[in-house]
């Protein structure tokens, strides 16, 4: 064995599940020594025709005490990693690094009573995970999931984020999250429709949830579209929301994987 496969397990693919015709999930095995965080990455890896591995880090859907792990993923056309991903079947091989990575953890937060979740597209993943933790639930009084994608019909794991609030230890506690799906290309009923950022900078997204978003009380956890990520940080850097770091901890905590 040599020093790049000791850093690597391979899994195999349990299940698939299509979305759309550009978005869909997977569910693989899980080695017994991987250990996550919710909200952290896994690095996965194919193998080309060539033989040559291709890695691209992928937030979990599923919670660290799950014995499978799952992944939620976007075809890009033409794309090295996705054009392979996209053509595996159950029973396929798919190798997953041993070490878990990424800081869109809670323990970013020293406090803080409200948590919002801002997410475009397959970003919802590590928030879906952090929302089947308790300890979410038990540490903040107000939990804001901002699910923005496109199209109603890309606004996937709707029945999971139902389930997730039955579930026994989190129904006593459900009344703290509020759920806002965004749809951007068309007027959905139950939707509110412009871009995270228009929302952020009209104040519209905190009419419509009846909560200030302020650097005192508010913690911001961000994933999904480089540029959205990017500009809403810049927003709330303008709140005085600073992203938080182990030597200055702050308001706002983003993941950088692309």
């Amino acid at each position: 064995m040599n020093v790049i496969e000791e850093k690597f397990t391979r899994q195999t693919m349990t299940h698939l599940h299509t979305w759309t015709p550009s978005l869909f999930s997977f569910r693989c095995t899980r080695d017994a020594g991987f250990r996550f965080t919710a909200g952290q990455f896994a690095r996965l890896g194919v193998r080309k025709a060539s033989g040559a591995i291709v890695w691209r880090g992928y937030s979990m859907v599923s919670s660290p005490f799950d014995e499978f792990l799952e992944f939620f993923s976007i075809v890009v056309p033409g794309g090295e990693f996705t054009s392979e991903l996209s053509q595996l079947e159950v029973g396929d091989e798919i190798l997953i690094e041993k070490q878990a990575h990424g800081f869109l953890t809670l323990d970013r937060f020293v406090d803080g009573d409200h948590l919002w979740l801002l997410a475009t597209g397959t970003g919802v993943a590590p928030f879906l995970s952090i929302l089947q933790d308790f300890s979410v639930w038990e540490r903040f009084e107000r939990i804001v999931l901002v699910y923005s994608v496109r199209t109603e019909a890309e606004l996937a794991y709707r029945e999971l984020l139902d389930e997730i609030l039955t579930r026994e230890y989190v129904a006593e506690h459900a009344h703290k999250l509020t759920f806002v799906p965004v749809v951007t290309r068309s007027a959905v009923p139950g939707c509110l429709n412009a871009r995270i950022t228009d929302l952020l900078e009209t104040g519209e997204l905190e009419r419509h949830v009846s909560l200030p978003m302020t650097a005192e009380d508010s913690r911001v956890l961000l994933c999904g579209n480089p540029e959205m990520v990017e500009d809403c940080r810049m927003l709330l850097q303008k709140r005085d929301m600073q992203l938080s770091l182990t030597r200055r901890p702050g308001a706002v905590a983003v993941e950088n994987y692309w």
